[in-house]
């Protein structure tokens, strides 16, 4: 696989990349890499990863049922 060198990066730059990889748990590397896929549009949308995150997330809320009109409530809650 070929490998790229970023020359003469600007301090500030590096110090913005770091911080979001830190934020995205990724390494610099995969954050450039992502910010270039994600620029150039090459990222291809893999259905099973975002069925996979859906079942995470319905998993975490799975002891949390609301119906309608509890969720109607908390929305108009506060409001005029």
């Amino acid at each position: 696989m070929p490998a790229i060198t970023l020359k003469n990066t600007p301090d500030s730059f590096y110090t913005q990349l770091k911080m979001a990889a830190n934020t995205h748990h990724r390494s610099l590397n995969s954050e450039i890499l992502y910010c270039v896929e994600r620029t150039l549009g090459t990222h291809k949308i893999d259905a099973s990863e975002y069925i996979e995150i859906a079942r995470k997330l319905r998993a975490k809320t799975a002891q949390h049922n609301l119906t309608d009109q509890e969720l109607n409530d908390y929305k108009n809650e506060g409001r005029p």
